[in-house]
């Protein structure tokens, strides 16, 4: 005879299923919120209004519209990375896991620009990174030094200045008029930087990529919604 769930233990996971719909409610709307209003005009008004939810509900989740947003762009950085990573974990060689993890992601960014503009607002804040950024390129980086393929004495360091080209790499693939082997050439300079020899570095940075798959989970789910209605509008 099947042992019933106790009726406390079922309690407590419908509430915890209840509130984690709820999170993601409120964290999907606000893509929608973001692309009609732009990074720096909404309220929490418009983000309870386009949730359905109490302004003390939103309270429960996050103190403030940044907070909000930070949450955005870091769990859809962590949906990116989901698919990034598996193809550069296929590379032995660390120096080249950089630059085409660096180039994928950037892309990336460059395909979803409503998922880029969040992240470039956010900056390089822990938080609006995601959880797996810091611990995917640490650890190639790691590799790369360990082995004598990058000359930089602390982890630290090169992570700071590759997390720097990333970012403002995206802010000038979405804002200005990038040639259209940028990438490469952000990365071909960051290698440079790191010690591998000019024409090495080339190489690494101008190899051909692989296709990357789309990401998935809510929240790209949401910008696909928010971007073929913006092709649609724009057609009309």
């Amino acid at each position: 005879m099947q042992e019933l769930e106790p009726v406390e233990n079922h309690r407590t996971r419908v509430g915890a299923l209840r509130r984690e719909k709820t999170r993601n409610r409120l964290i999907e709307s606000a893509l929608g919120v973001f692309a009609e209003k732009g990074p720096d005009a909404p309220l929490i008004d418009d983000f309870i209004a386009a949730a359905g939810v109490a302004r003390g509900t939103f309270y429960n989740y996050f103190r403030t519209t940044a907070e909000l947003l930070s949450a955005v762009a870091g769990e859809s950085s962590d949906e990116v990375l989901a698919v990034i990573d598996p193809l550069v974990r296929e590379i032995d060689d660390p120096a080249q896991r950089v630059a085409v993890g660096s180039r994928l992601y950037m892309r990336m960014a460059f395909r979803y620009p409503l998922w880029g503009a969040f992240i470039t607002r956010l900056g390089t804040k822990r938080g609006s990174r995601g959880r797996l950024l810091d611990e995917y390129l640490t650890r190639d980086l790691k590799l790369a030094i360990e082995q004598g393929r990058f000359h930089v004495a602390d982890v630290v360091v090169a992570r700071d200045i590759t997390l720097g080209s990333i970012r403002y790499g995206i802010e000038t693939l979405l804002s200005e008029a990038a040639p259209a082997d940028y990438t490469e050439q952000s990365m071909y300079a960051l290698l440079q930087a790191f010690g591998i020899a000019a024409d090495e570095a080339r190489e690494l940075a101008y190899a051909p990529l692989v296709d990357c798959p789309e990401p998935r989970g809510a929240i790209f789910e949401r910008i696909g919604r928010v971007a073929e209605i913006a092709a649609d509008d724009a057609a009309q």
